[in-house]
Order: structure tokens, then C-alpha cells, then sequence
């Protein structure tokens, strides 16, 4: 039984007094000049940190939208990991400058989503990017990240009352599949926050699921050749119906392992099968200076005893835990790395000295981080009962981390009615229409794909992801 979601009352409680009259975005939190711009931004943007709690500090970046902000709705965006920040969605996916190899120059992003949208990126738990706890103690899990999330977008609108009645969306990726629909039980049960829907891409919706649907993914991309597709259903099959996820059956086993080494440890991009491995393929381990280079993928096969490879062991090795970073694979962040840990840009964001130094994802939270949903059915269900807030399941189609077979069957099996056939769905690129994916919509719920787009989709085809979230913040059809 999942732990129930507390009353209301007692939070409000907890809180304390709401904003006193005439308060406004914090000036203190204001950006200034931010280096590595050729020319300042036009619209506003602000840096500073969310209490969360007696002890969290999350830190965010709040960048208002290009015209007419008041107007516009607020959206909120979490990258996943479990313990990955989201600078990595606003320097690298959709914000609106986009960090350069160099490390130290930014470019305005044409389709930043802020064209549309007052977007505020959130790094959490306490731990992730420029987030810090004052105790220290980095230890959390589903249900206290949640609530943790809630009490930062409290603090956000007591800090920017102007914009407490403008549309909420709460937006995300990866483990975001966990964090979107968990913290939208907390808002959807606040009448003061105007939740209007939720869109995840290349969500974690149900391990089972998405452990299922990858051996699929895996053949019919012709990553596993027809022998080893053959045992597969020999040995994990009966009845017509596959269990790849916790099967039992020892042979099963063996013939996962197999799987699981072409797919995650083969030097496949995972994050994108047809783009190529940034790096190189890797060995088992890599060096890098003084600091060992691991990952963990934190969705496919999380439960079965074969998981335990040299990942999981490395976690439990004592001279590790001071010098590991925890990158994910195939990825570089080497660029943002080096910008946001520049002493300037730490200034000009105003990051206190307490903050940590920082990094894409962080070992530390990863590792002590506590799984407590196998999937999200409840959350979804209950979202979709209210029969007021839109939602939309977004994939890139050549992810194999979440991939878009594992959500369409998820967005499925909510068994909501379908309005609108799957059908491809179009954009306008140089005067000419093509098709940016597939599209299929319920009664308050699409499940899109993205077609040449992996895990991170506003990197791969920002142009058709920008089309996408437009039509979606807009409430127009895809």
C-alpha cells in the first residue's frame, strides 16, 4: 500500500502566512548580467534558492516569458535521474540560452520555450546541481521529493505573488514520470495554485512496463538478431504473454543478461539508438582526472537480481564514494559543467558559497535515493477523474531508456476513451509541412511521439518539441 497523501490543512499549517501586501519578485534574485551572452536578455530572469522544508534549499531559474508574462501561464520543469538537475533541460534542451562546447559562451535558442511560457526550472531533491540541504543529510525518496517539490512552489508564489494566478503546468522527463504525477496530487488538492495539466516526456511510468516493452523495442530495432529473439520467447513466453521483467525461470535469466549487455553496456547510445556514443564506446569503467565516471540508467530492469553488474557493486565500494561522478552515459556535460561552475556565472546566479560545486547528476542522492512506486496508474487516474486537467505523454521514438512503446502501453492500459485516432501529426518546417510524429488522444490525455528524437527531445528536434508544447500550453489540437 503506497503512504497516503496528508490532509491539506495540516500543510497550510506548517507553512505559515501567505505573502504580505505588495510583495513582488525578489530583486535580490534578479539576474544582471549573465556571462557568456552576446547581448542581455530583453525579458527578466531570476536565480536564487526555495526553502523546502526546515532544511532544503532548492535552487531555481526563473526565466519570464518572452512577451506578455503576465498573461502567459507558469510552467514548471524537472529533469529525472532520480538526481539530475534541471540545468540540463534549460542549458542544453529549451531554455533560452543554450550553453556552447567551449564551455563559456551561451547562444539564444530560437525555439525556447519560453516563447510561450514563464518557465521555472527546479533542481531537486536537495543534493541535485546548486541544491543543498543545511544538515547535509541527502537521503530521500518518492514521497518526501514530492512534498518537498510542493513546498518549493509555494515558496516560488509566495515569492512571486504576481504570478500565483496564472496557469500552472508541471512539466518533466525521465524519473520526471515519478515526480510530475506524484507532485500534482499535492497540487491538484490546492484550490490557491491553478493547476491545468501536466505533460512528461520520455517518462518512467511503470517499471514492469517499460522492462517489457524494451525487449520489443530491442528486436524490432534489430539489436538482439533472431536466435536470441527465439530463446527470449522460449524461455520467457507462455500462454502468448512475456514476462521480461521478474521472471523466475532461470533460463529467462541468462538470456536477459545477454540482452541487457547489447542494450546498456555494449556502447549503444541509450538516450538516442541512432546517434553515436559521445566519448566513445566505453570500457567498464573510465577515468577522468581524479574523479571514476559511472551511471545508472535509474529505470529499466531496476528489480531483477541480474542487475546487480559492476554498477550496482561499484556503489558499495568505500573508496569510491568521495570520487565518483555520475554522468550519464553516451552524454557529455562537460560544457555546462564548466559554465555554471565558473565563479562569475556562480555570482551572477547567486549561488551562496554553501552551495556545492556543480554536477549534471549527483552520485550521492542517486545512490541513497529510496524507489517507493513501480508505477504511476494512481496518480494518472486521479488526474484524469477530475476531468479538469489536460495531459500529455510525449517520446521520442528511438529511446531505449524510457521508450515510446513502454508509454503508449502505459497511457493505454489507463483505459480512457479514445477522441481521436492514432494519426501522424505535422509542423511546418521551411514553408512545407512534415510529419513530427504520431499522436493519439483520449478524454483529457494524448500519448505523442516524437519521430528522430530521443530521450532528450527539445535537443534532438527542437523545432517539432517547440510545435508540440506550444499546441499543448495553447490547448490547440497537435
Amino acid at each position: 500500500m503506497l503512504p497516503a497523501v496528508p490532509v491539506l490543512c495540516a500543510l497550510l499549517l506548517a507553512l505559515g502566512p501567505g505573502p504580505g501586501p505588495g510583495l513582488a519578485a525578489p530583486p535580490e534574485h534578479e539576474v544582471g548580467a549573465l556571462p557568456g551572452l552576446p547581448k542581455q536578455a530583453a525579458f527578466r530572469h531570476f536565480s536564487g534558492h526555495l526553502r523546502a522544508g526546515p532544511t532544503a534549499r532548492l535552487h531555481y531559474w526563473f526565466v519570464e516569458a518572452q512577451s506578455d508574462p503576465r498573461g502567459s501561464p507558469v510552467v514548471l520543469w524537472l529533469n529525472g535521474g532520480p538526481g539530475c538537475s534541471s540545468m540540463e533541460g534549460f542549458l542544453k534542451e529549451h531554455g533560452p540560452f543554450l550553453v556552447q562546447p567551449d564551455g563559456v559562451s551561451l547562444k539564444y535558442n530560437d525555439y525556447a520555450w519560453n516563447k510561450v511560457a514563464n518557465m521555472l526550472y527546479l533542481e531537486s531533491p536537495a543534493g541535485v546541481g546548486f541544491s543543498y540541504s543545511d544538515d547535509k543529510k541527502y537521503a530521500t525518496n518518492d514521497t518526501e521529493v514530492a512534498h518537498n517539490n510542493y513546498l518549493a512552489l509555494k515558496e516560488f508564489f509566495r515569492l512571486f505573488p504576481e504570478y500565483s494566478k496564472n496557469d500552472l503546468f508541471l512539466t518533466g522527463e525521465s524519473y520526471g514520470g515519478v515526480y510530475i504525477p506524484t507532485l500534482a496530487e499535492w497540487v491538484m488538492q490546492d484550490p490557491s495554485l491553478n493547476l491545468k495539466g501536466i505533460a512528461v516526456g520520455n517518462g518512467l511510468s511503470s517499471y514492469e512496463i517499460n522492462d517489457n516493452s524494451l525487449v520489443y523495442f530491442a528486436y524490432y530495432h534489430g539489436l538482439l538478431g533472431t536466435q536470441l529473439w527465439k530463446d527470449l520467447q522460449t524461455f520467457c513466453c507462455s500462454q502468448g504473454k512475456c514476462n521480461f521483467h521478474d521472471n523466475s525461470n532461470l533460463n529467462c535469466t541468462l538470456k536477459m543478461e545477454e540482452m541487457i549487455q547489447i542494450v546498456e553496456e555494449s556502447g549503444l547510445n541509450i538516450y538516442n539508438l541512432y546517434a553515436p556514443c559521445a566519448g566513445g564506446v566505453p570500457g567498464s569503467m573510465r577515468y577522468e582526472g581524479d574523479y571514476l565516471i559511472t551511471h545508472d540508467l535509474g529505470n529499466s530492469f531496476i528489480r531483477m537480481p541480474l542487475k546487480f553488474s559492476w554498477r550496482q557493486n561499484l556503489f558499495r565500494m568505500p573508496v569510491a564514494r568521495k570520487k565518483v561522478r555520475m554522468d550519464p552515459p553516451c552524454t557529455n556535460s562537460t560544457a555546462p559543467t564548466m559554465y555554471l561552475n565558473s565563479p562569475e556565472v556562480r555570482k551572477a546566479l547567486h549561488i551562496p558559497p554553501e552551495a556545492p560545486e556543480w554536477q549534471v547528476c549527483s552520485f550521492e542522492v542517486n545512490r541513497s535515493y529510496k524507489r517507493l512506486y513501480m508505477q504511476m496508474n494512481e496518480q494518472y487516474l486521479k488526474l484524469l477523474g477530475a476531468m479538469k486537467y489536460r495531459i500529455l505523454v510525449y517520446n521520442g521514438d528511438v529511446d531505449m531508456a524510457c521508450n515510446f512503446l513502454g508509454d503508449e502501453w502505459f497511457v493505454d492500459s489507463l483505459c480512457q476513451k479514445v477522441q481521436v485516432a492514432r494519426r501522424p501529426w505535422l509542423y511546418t518546417v521551411g514553408g512545407e509541412n512534415q510529419i513530427g510524429g504520431f499522436v493519439k488522444e483520449f478524454t483529457n490525455i494524448a500519448f505523442l511521439t516524437v519521430k528522430g528524437a530521443g530521450h532528450m527531445v527539445p535537443t534532438d528536434q527542437p523545432l517539432a518539441a517547440f510545435t508540440m508544447f506550444s499546441r499543448f500550453i495553447k490547448n490547440e489540437p497537435f
